[in-house]
């Protein structure tokens, strides 16, 4: 079958928008998606005539109205009701998430570790907080000497809508983190997945629906690009956004969110280290905990998670002792490849350009002086040559780390 005849039959995945499921006629931008671990189309993704001021305004409306309907303990049985439906569903979301390049032990960190974040909202959100929909915070304050004067700080659900922009590298755990809190709130989501991995979000989404639990309007979907999305935001709305530090200064940046009051929160590139005390030796308890550690956020979901190690600082001392042990278990433990197999214990990366960007980095850190001991880019050939696959690799510095004051930041948020 040719590449032509394999997109035309790749439907456009569709967004949820104002009550319905929507797909693009004839649209100009298409991007696709490819399997990441095999490098076949997955998925076609356009959002070409979505309107995105609709979608808000259905938010601001007929989800604000029903979710008022609804108290905040309410609304937590309703999460948990879901959490539930999800646990009955999630091996739908497992075959999906395997052209992400995620292994069955992946699934439990992005799907399960999802749907249990919903179950933890659900229930503070029942044990923590009142069955109203309104928060007292603080006594009762006497602001002049009579009495006659009082103040009190209250919560209310903000009147417009909770836009979540999400990373790739969660794309189940990712929106379900961000949406749980704004449901217990009364806050009806917009939910902007990533491209690459945005597939995995609207089947979740889908499931969501499917369950009947959600009221109508509390749940929309955009599947693709946004572009003009802040441009309709004002006061009443919130963006969280996830992803990379250079994107959040873009959009913390828009007019709306600079003068018009739009609430806006970020999540962005984390610079994880682990770091070895200096009165660890090989022998001890510490030493073999250190480096299963290690080993252990390198290579689960390929590396790609916002707590992975990318930085191991040890004594001068220790330093070729920790980098044989970390890698032995490397190369005992570490099994690149087709994400499906029983046997594999690191699946690909997301996407192409993924992968493109971590080889990018190691070729930057090799140009500082660095010294791969293993792996990098010119051991591609260890892994499987279709999908976006990277061996586990470790770049010891041959230099001391440059003082904080100096100490440049990544542009980008990228697994290591």
């Amino acid at each position: 079958m040719s590449t032509q005849t394999k997109t035309q039959d790749i439907q456009i995945l569709p967004s949820y928008v104002s009550g319905q499921w929507w797909q693009p006629e004839n649209p100009e931008r298409v991007a696709d998606v490819n399997n990441a671990a095999t490098g076949e189309l997955v998925a076609r993704v356009s959002t070409d005539g979505l309107d995105t001021a609709a979608a808000i305004e259905y938010g601001r409306t007929v989800g604000q109205e029903n979710l008022g309907k609804l108290r905040i303990h309410d609304r937590a049985l309703i999460l948990k009701q879901l959490a539930q439906y999800l646990t009955e569903h999630k091996d739908e979301l497992y075959e999906i998430s395997y052209a992400t390049g995620a292994t069955t032990k992946d699934h439990l960190i992005d799907i399960d570790g999802g749907i249990g974040t919903v179950f933890t909202f659900s229930s503070k959100g029942r044990r923590e907080l009142p069955n109203s929909n309104v928060i007292v915070d603080g006594a009762v304050e006497q602001l002049s000497r009579d009495g006659s004067f009082l103040g009190e700080h209250i919560y209310t659900r903000i009147p417009g809508v909770a836009v979540q922009i999400n990373a790739f590298n969660f794309p189940v755990w990712g929106m379900l983190e961000k949406f749980a809190p704004a449901f217990i709130a009364g806050v009806p989501s917009i939910v902007k997945p990533a491209t690459p991995t945005g597939y995995v979000t609207e089947a979740c989404v889908r499931l969501m629906l499917d369950s009947g639990l959600l009221p109508e309007g509390s749940l929309q979907l955009i599947s693709g690009s946004a572009r003009d999305l802040l441009d309709h935001l004002d006061a009443r709305d919130h963006v969280a956004f996830t992803g990379s530090a250079a994107t959040a200064k873009s959009l913390r940046s828009h007019t709306n969110v600079q003068d018009k009051g739009v609430r806006f929160t970020a999540e962005t590139d984390s610079l994880n280290a682990a770091i070895m005390a200096p009165d660890v030796t090989p022998d001890s308890p510490e030493f073999e905990a250190f480096v299963k550690s290690v080993v252990l956020e390198i290579t689960a979901k390929a590396g790609q998670k916002c707590t992975a190690v990318r930085r191991v600082i040890v004594p001068q001392n220790m330093r070729s002792e920790v980098i044989s042990a970390i890698e032995a278990r490397v190369s005992e433990r570490a099994k690149v490849g087709d994400p499906r197999s029983s046997e594999t214990t690191v699946g690909a990366l997301a996407s192409d350009e993924q992968q493109s960007e971590v080889s990018r980095s190691v070729r930057t850190l090799i140009d500082a002086g660095a010294v791969v001991e293993f792996g990098g880019p010119e051991a591609l050939s260890s892994v499987p040559s279709e999908g976006a696959f990277f061996p586990v690799t470790c770049c010891p510095s041959t230099t001391p780390a440059p003082p904080p004051s100096t100490r440049s930041r990544p542009s980008a948020r990228s697994p290591p």
